[in-house]
């Protein structure tokens, strides 16, 4: 119970920023008024201000007008609850789940642009599913930055997780011996750390590419999750890299990371009406326990109090 406290704490505190600029003014705009074309406009700016993004916030006023016309609210103060539970409805559980292979190593493939947190995500992952009961291999596979290699070896050391690696080698050979490795340690889940790279860079997304067939050659059904990397901070931007990072190698899920009190949580509701990917897991803060997994719940509730 105390760890879920200081969870919620930490989520809580890292939505300061959007409750701060959003909740406040959203409460003041809706009390006491009716729900009319001015009110619901004024509530769609309001939205798009928190980085729900112009889809996200055309969708939740459409939803909030019909339930106004159905006459299952009649006034501003009532659309705070409403909104919650819609927005709460966005992410069922099935699509946030991990899906583990039924043989062997779980493959999950990590990539995200330059300085999005990727790394240090990475580590997070293994922590998490170490504390799980999970064997945990990562392949630093970041081969074009040393310090990135450095960087996860000194991760793996603290956690206690064997890592696979090969500075200034192809990172296609590292993700070979890799999945070799995890396959002879019988490990539970491959964590591959990818190069940084701007999305709008094609040369090395199609390295990206070339990473993932690998794993696919070498074990079958991998990679079985491909998550990317977000910076919370970054906002909208973070929309465009989902959509091309996706179209190179077909993610599943979002790790929301840098989710500490300079973002606007409303891009998570924007990822996920825009680009249909859910959010699986979000940091919280700067050390590898700073982790969850993404609970609708616990983030509405967070970001209305």
């Amino acid at each position: 119970m105390a760890f879920l406290k200081k969870t919620i704490e930490k989520l809580s505190a890292g939505l300061s920023r959007t409750r701060q600029m959003f909740i406040g003014s959203l409460k003041s705009l809706l009390s006491g008024r009716k729900l009319d074309e001015k009110l619901l406009d004024d509530l769609e700016e309001m939205l798009i201000q928190a980085d729900m993004g112009v889809a996200s916030a055309m969708k939740i006023r459409g939803d909030l007008q019909q339930a106004f016309t159905d006459k299952r609210i009649e006034a501003g103060d009532q659309a705070i609850d409403f909104l919650k539970e819609e927005i709460k409805r966005y992410w069922p559980e099935s699509d946030r789940s991990v899906h583990f292979a039924s043989a062997g190593p779980t493959v999950i493939l990590v990539a995200g642009i330059n300085g999005c947190g990727k790394t240090t995500s990475v580590a997070k992952l293994a922590w998490r599913f170490k504390t799980e009961g999970k064997k945990v291999c990562l392949a630093a596979a970041d081969t074009f930055r040393a310090a990135a290699v450095q960087q996860l070896t000194i991760w793996a050391e603290r956690i206690g997780v064997d890592i696979i690696s090969g500075s200034g080698s192809d990172p296609g050979a590292v993700v070979f011996d890799a999945c070799d490795a995890a396959v002879a340690r019988k490990a539970d889940i491959l964590l591959v750390d990818t190069a940084g790279r701007l999305h709008t860079q094609d040369n090395l997304m199609r390295e990206l590419t070339k990473i993932r067939d690998v794993v696919s050659r070498k074990i079958p059904g991998a990679p079985h999750e491909v998550l990317l990397v977000l910076d919370a901070t970054t906002g909208q931007n973070a929309i465009n890299q989902a959509r091309v990072f996706s179209e190179a190698i077909d993610v599943t899920g979002i790790f929301l990371a840098k989710l500490d009190g300079t973002a606007k949580g409303g891009i998570v509701v924007a990822i996920r009406n825009e680009v249909d990917l859910p959010v699986k897991f979000i940091g919280i803060g700067e050390t590898y326990e700073d982790v969850e997994p993404f609970d609708p719940e616990q983030f509405v509730e967070a970001l209305f109090a």
